[in-house]
């Protein structure tokens, strides 16, 4: 597993060559940031999933970034599992995350279309947008930390597992192939 990822990835020479990153070169170049094993990439694909759900996007990355330091798993499969929230698929995830919210408030309140710009004048939907995100506030803010824990854990767990069932089939290819032997 660990060389079918190796091709996708990139290396750390890449962050060694880049002088904008060069500050930070003894710290991006720790070599569990960039090692791949079990812990590392379950850890990384964990975080990208929690960090992913939050609001705006370049510090989604840098969130997963500065996880993937602290933890010190692998920094690479952080940042871009991030990329799972995209304009396609972050407004159906907001949607879940709502209603995970609400569930877990126990209070039945249907999603609302944002206000409409109109006629009024611009102060007037500010007012009204502002009024429509306080409504949505807790049950979003709720049901986005649910969301993406359940996704970390998910994603942790889920690597876990495909990583030790490709581990053991090759174990049992190996084995196999011993009995064939003369």
């Amino acid at each position: 597993m660990r060389n079918w990822l190796r091709r996708f990835l990139p290396d750390h020479t890449a962050v060694h060559g880049n002088r904008w990153l060069a500050p930070f070169r003894n710290t991006l170049l720790h070599p569990r940031l960039w090692h791949l094993n079990r812990h590392s990439v379950a850890g990384g694909l964990a975080a990208g999933l929690f960090c992913g759900l939050i609001p705006g996007g370049p510090l989604q990355m840098l969130a997963a970034a500065l996880c993937a330091i602290l933890f010190r798993i692998n920094l690479p499969i952080a940042i871009l599992t991030t990329l799972y929230t995209n304009p396609i698929t972050i407004i159906p995830l907001y949607v879940v995350a709502y209603g995970l919210g609400h569930l877990l408030l126990g209070t039945a309140v249907p999603f609302t279309a944002p206000p409409e710009y109109s006629d009024r004048g611009l102060l007037a939907w500010i007012e009204q947008f502002g009024a429509w995100i306080a409504h949505l506030g807790l049950p979003l803010v709720l049901g986005l930390v649910m969301l993406a824990s359940g996704l970390a854990v998910a994603g942790y767990v889920g690597t876990r597992l495909a990583w030790r069932l490709w581990l053991l089939r090759k174990w049992t290819l190996r084995k196999s192939v011993r009995r064939t032997r003369p």
